[in-house]
């Protein structure tokens, strides 16, 4: 090979070289500089970095659209969850007091009713018929009765005369006679079936012509509002309930909506099987929208924790395993976003508490913490707050 090129074979290798080494250089100042930063205190607390995020997270110079909400000072209530099925208030069925032949059937299945309402009439013609002989035979009985007292009132001692009354009144049948005809009464009554509440008409059985015996079943009442809901709680929850509790119930039909009631009652058995107590709960349905046998799932408020700092379980994130969240402070275009390590106390379905530790922030209550679009965030990056980031244009999270 000729000189010359030899040459600059071998400038070109030492320049290469010595690129090599001032990257190494500049890399090693970046990364003292980065650690005398969190030395100082200027970057997040515990180490964080503040554009060096965990796993997933970048930073941007653009406002991004996030929800945030205000941490609280308040009572944190945990709950006892419990799962059951919807329940007629109250249940009643309708049967036949009487035999005889549907002549009037003037409700359907679900249609309401109120209290003293006709539900169903039979044919009372025969009824009838019974009431008039036996109100002949009564008058035959008082026939008899004047005929063996016609001297009575003759006899001078009260006391006499009134025996003599009570036996002639037996001996002239006037006695079964009224009974008689007091029955025949009540068994014209008992052909109109009343309703007993208030409530719907449910599993209607039989039709108008249609021929029923004494004690056949005809339909169902039930009032549905309230509704009951009945679950079982375990033995060593059921002390932290009390009647008139709130409950907040779900229903598998219903997703996505929450119905309030209250627990009515406690049964003080536990039951020796399950170790469970049954806990009814009442849920107002003035609509008649829940029915009886829809499943629930309910959760009863239990114990009560005061004077707690809570913020939204949607605020907290877990990063490098560690508990955290964003609290939003005033920034230029909007605010800062500032992540904070936690330390999570009690919490239930919606609030947790955040306790004071020495390794870990505080949150202070009235600090705006972010609940929504902050999966991706970093340490300062910039956030403008908004009702709803998906309509926002926020990152999918």
């Amino acid at each position: 090979m000729p000189r010359s090129s030899r040459f600059v074979g071998i400038t070109g290798l030492t320049v290469a070289l010595l690129l090599v080494g001032v990257a190494g250089i500049y890399a090693r100042m970046r990364t003292g500089e980065d650690a005398a930063s969190a030395a100082d205190g200027s970057g997040p607390r515990n180490g964080a970095a503040a554009k060096g995020s965990p796993t997933g997270a970048f930073s941007t110079d653009v406002a991004i659209p996030v929800e945030a909400r205000e941490a609280t000072r308040g009572t944190l209530v945990v709950s006892i969850s419990a799962a059951g099925q919807a329940e007629a208030w109250r249940q009643a069925v309708v049967a036949a007091q009487v035999a005889g032949r549907v002549a009037s059937l003037p409700v359907r299945e679900s249609q309401a009713v109120g209290a003293g309402g006709t539900l169903l009439a039979l044919d009372a013609a025969e009824y009838g018929l019974a009431v008039e002989d036996a109100q002949a035979a009564l008058r035959d009985a008082e026939a008899k009765l004047r005929e063996i007292t016609v001297f009575d009132d003759r006899i001078a001692d009260p006391a006499v005369r009134r025996d003599r009354a009570r036996a002639a009144r037996s001996r002239s049948g006037v006695d079964a006679a009224e009974i008689k005809l007091r029955r025949a009464r009540l068994d014209v009554a008992r052909t109109r079936m009343g309703a007993p509440f208030a409530g719907r008409v449910a599993s209607l059985k039989v039709v108008p012509g249609q021929w029923v015996r004494q004690g056949d079943e005809l339909m169902t009442l039930v009032d549905l509002d309230p509704i009951k809901v009945e679950v079982q709680v375990l033995e060593r929850e059921v002390g932290f309930l009390a009647p008139g509790r709130a409950a907040r119930v779900a229903f598998a039909a219903f997703p996505g909506e929450d119905f309030t009631g209250r627990v009515e009652t406690i049964n003080p058995v536990v039951d020796a099987t399950t170790r469970t107590a049954r806990v009814t709960v009442l849920v107002p349905n003035p609509g008649g929208r829940i029915l009886p046998g829809m499943y629930a799932r309910v959760s009863l408020d239990a114990r009560r924790f005061e004077n707690r700092v809570l913020v939204p379980r949607a605020a907290l994130l877990e990063r490098d395993r560690r508990s955290m969240l964003f609290v939003v402070e005033p920034g230029e275009g909007g605010g800062v976003a500032k992540w904070r390590y936690v330390t999570p106390g009690l919490q239930n379905d919606s609030l947790v508490e955040i306790t004071p530790a020495e390794d870990t922030d505080s949150v202070a209550p009235g600090e705006t913490v972010l609940v929504d679009g902050h999966h991706t965030l970093v340490h300062d990056a910039r956030v403008r707050v908004v009702d709803d980031v998906k309509t926002a244009g926020g990152r999918p999270q």
